[in-house]
């Protein structure tokens, strides 16, 4: 299976802003475990992220 994923504005900026309120791992470190779960269970995870916000 096919799962897209879509991240929004300032998702890129996870683990170096305000890491007190939104933590430490940054959006790379959160793809890497999410394709790493998806794998084993068989599935294929694509990702975009955009700070697009109209």
């Amino acid at each position: 299976m096919n799962i897209y994923v879509i991240n929004g504005p300032n998702i890129n900026l996870l683990g170096t802003r305000e890491p007190e309120i939104y933590g430490k791992d940054t959006l790379n470190s959160i793809t890497k475990t999410c394709n790493d779960k998806a794998s084993k269970a068989g599935h294929s995870l694509h990702f975009m992220q955009s700070n697009y916000e109209g």
